[in-house]
This record gives structure tokens, sequence and C-alpha cells, in this order.
């Protein structure tokens, strides 16, 4: 697919080198910044040597000797992450971004993961695998969307540290201070057309360097293998997996979207109106972020990045092999329950025995699945308000802290079923193809 690798490594080489010199002086640019601040001289020294390293590993590139990231170490990285590892991987960093929010917004910290992004993305161009995703001229607008997303995420969590900070202090948020009026012209018109004209110049430079992905005529005897939907509906492909087409493609995004718009009007807390802030709005905060991040631009990754062939999971640095099979086993819960469990044979339903009858074998079948379903969307919210969200549910009320915690709950369900599946191939917790539902 990809050739020798030593000519795909000599073919890599001049472009890497050219990114690694763009790297080399956006960081030199760092360094002039710190440089001009008065008493700032060691972190212009930091960026200034940072500049340095890449321009050698620049140099190192035009030459033809690129840095590679090693056979065995890329091998460990397709071995250790899995769905599961980046699943809960990114959960987790998540997690770990809000509790240490005030450290990761420094600017030096944010840059220095920036720095490090982009090394692991130069040295992982030198694996035809990776290139073969990352460079794909589809895939190309996706990976800058990402470093687009850290950065507008990063930005807007600065600024929230930054306004809870002053407002601790007693003084009022940063957007306090800009309560002046701003004439459309020439003000605003002359930002837009600033705006218009960086634009065009990407995307004619971008016409240039990249060929338009255009692929053969649509032929309806051949299927492209894999054949994904455009990058904006992967998340929705990706739920198909998990879930039948009415709750994966209706039901499911409808209602994370609908709990991403209600859930700050849910919630009770009047302040945070107008500035960004996460001290004063930490519930909505947290459920937008996991719902933006974790239940969509996730999602979107994973198809990108992950899917290929037969729609099977592939590490970063794993070719693209067609011919990969998978053992995989859907089980349901019944299933699990009544013959894995207890050893016996899961309960028919008895055809023609009317309808009573066929209602009442259908819920015995399914028994463990009406069980866990009742658990996890009665049982606990009901727990939940008494407990952790007591608090909560005395501010909300009954009447909206049920609301927002079955959206939260329905949100929740996403990346457990995918996690069960992934870990138990459990396919589904009901299963009722007599009347048309799965879940």
């Amino acid at each position: 697919m990809h050739g020798d690798p030593q000519q795909f490594l000599e073919s890599a080489a001049t472009p890497l080198g050219w990114y690694y010199l763009a790297v080399a002086v956006l960081n030199a640019g760092a360094a002039v910044y710190w440089l001009r601040r008065p008493r700032r001289p060691l972190p212009a020294a930091v960026w200034g040597a940072v500049a340095l390293g890449f321009a050698v590993l620049a140099w190192r590139a035009f030459a033809g000797s690129p840095l590679v990231i090693p056979a065995p170490v890329r091998a460990a990285v397709d071995a250790v992450l899995g769905l599961v590892a980046f699943t809960v991987g990114t959960f987790l960093a998540l997690v770990l971004v809000f509790v240490f929010r005030r450290f990761f917004v420094r600017p030096a910290v944010a840059w220095t993961v920036l720095d490090a992004a982009l090394l692991f993305v130069g040295a992982s161009m030198t694996d035809p695998a990776f290139a073969g995703i990352v460079a794909k001229p589809d895939n190309v607008p996706i990976a800058a969307m990402v470093f687009l997303l850290g950065f507008f995420t990063w930005l807007a969590t600065a600024q929230a540290v930054a306004n809870d900070e002053r407002m601790a202090r007693g003084r009022p948020p940063v957007e306090a201070d800009h309560s002046g009026k701003v004439l459309v012209w020439p003000d605003v018109v002359y930002l837009e057309l600033i705006g218009m004209v960086i634009g065009s110049v990407v995307l004619i430079v971008w016409s240039l360097a990249l060929k338009a992905p255009l692929e053969q005529p649509a032929n309806p005897v051949v299927t492209p293998n894999p054949s994904k939907a455009p990058w904006y509906f992967l998340g929705l492909q990706e739920m198909l997996v998990y879930f039948p087409p009415s709750i994966a493609g209706v039901i499911l995004p409808g209602l994370i979207i609908l709990g991403l718009m209600a859930i700050p009007y849910l919630d009770p807390n009047p302040k945070g109106s107008g500035y960004y802030t996460i001290r004063q709005r930490p519930l909505a905060y947290v459920i937008f972020q996991f719902g933006f991040l974790q239940l969509w631009i996730l999602l979107i990754l994973i198809g990108t990045f992950m899917r290929g062939p037969n729609w099977s999971f592939f590490g970063l640095y794993e070719p693209r092999d067609p011919h990969k099979v998978l053992s995989l086993s859907n089980v349901t819960l019944a299933e699990y329950f009544w013959a894995i469990l207890l050893g016996r044979g899961v309960p028919q339903v008895a055809p023609g025995s009317g309808a009573l009858a066929e209602l009442a074998g259908v819920l015995w079948r399914e028994l463990p699945g009406v069980i866990a379903l009742l658990v996890y969307f009665v049982a606990l919210p009901v727990v939940l308000g008494r407990t952790v969200f007591r608090n909560l549910r005395r501010q909300m009320g009954r009447g909206r802290y049920l609301i927002m915690v079955l959206l939260l709950l329905m949100m929740l369900a996403l990346p457990l079923k995918m996690i069960l599946a992934w870990t138990f191939h459990l396919s589904y917790v009901l299963n009722i193809p007599e009347y048309s539902f799965q879940f």
C-alpha cells in the first residue's frame, strides 16, 4: 500500500523539514515575545532553545534523516491505545484539566503541550500508516480542527479562570471593562474585511498545496471500504454501531443536543450570565464540556483516525489491512443472564399465543434488561437526589431536577454502552424485536 518504508521516509523528509522549520519559527516568535517583556529573560531563553531544537530537527529532515519514533514504541502504543483506553483516557484527561485548570491555562504550560503535540505529529508522520490517515486530504481539516478546538477551549478556560480570580478578589469580570459600544462602520466591517482576506489566502494556499479529494464516479456495484460519512456525521455513524437507527440517528442525538441547550437553563444558579466563569457555574460547564467533547468530538476522532476497512478498529500506526478479521460475538443481556449466568436456555416466546401471553413471554425473557433500565432511569435518579445531588434537587425542584438528571443519564448511556460493547461484547441491554425496540 505504501511501498518501501525507506522510500517513503525519503519522500517525507523534505515536507517534514519545512514542517519543523515552521514550528521553529513559531517558537522563535514566542521567544521574541517574552524577550520584549520586562524581566522575562528565562522564558525567552527556554523558547529560544526549543526553537533551536526544532531547527536542528528541520536540518536533519532536509538532510534525509528525520526524527523517527522507534518501532517498539509504535507497537507499544498500538497495543495499549485501544478503544477503551482511548475513551477512558480522554475522559480522565478532561477531569484532570478541569481540576487543575489554573495550572493548565498558564501560557508556558499550554505552549509546552502544543510543542509536544507538534513534535508527536511530526515524528509520527514518518510512519506510513499514520501519514496515510492524517495527511489524507479528507482528514487534513479534521486534524487542523483538533488544534483549533484545543486553542479555543484553552482560551475560554483561561478567560474563565481569570474572571474567577478577579471576582474572588472582589473585582468585576473582564467583560465589565468592555461595556462601550463599537461602531459597525468602520470598526466591525474593517475586521470582517481582514478576516475575509486571510480566509481567502488560506483557502487558495490550501487548494494549491493539497489535491481535491475527488474519487471515481459513483458505482452502485462497488462500495468503498470503509464507507464513511462526512466528518460531521461520523459521530452518528459511530453511534449506529451500538444502537439501532431510530435511537442512534434520531433519539439519542436529539436528546444530547436538547440536553446541552436545556441544562444551562435548568441550572437555578443565576450567576455567570454574560461572562466567562467556571466557579460560579460548575455544573453547566462540566456537562457541556462532557457532552460536546466526549460525546461528539471524540466520536468524530474515532471514526476518522481509528476506523478502517470493515469498520474495524486500527491503532495509530497499524496498517489498514482490509483482511483483518475480528472475533466479535454480540450477546444481549438476556443471553448473559439466562444462558451464561444460569446455564439454561433463553426463554422463547410461543408464536400465536395471544397478545397478552406474548407480552408476558417477552417481559420474562427480557427481565434482566427491564430491571437494569429501571434501576438506571428510575432508582438511580432517586438515589442521586438524596445523596450527591441533594442540594441541587432542593434548589431546582422536583420537576426540573428529574428533567436534568434524565437528560444527563441519557448522555452517559452512550459511553457506558460503548465500553460494555468493547469489553463484554454486549449488543443490547433490552432486545425486543417483536415490538421493534432495542436499547
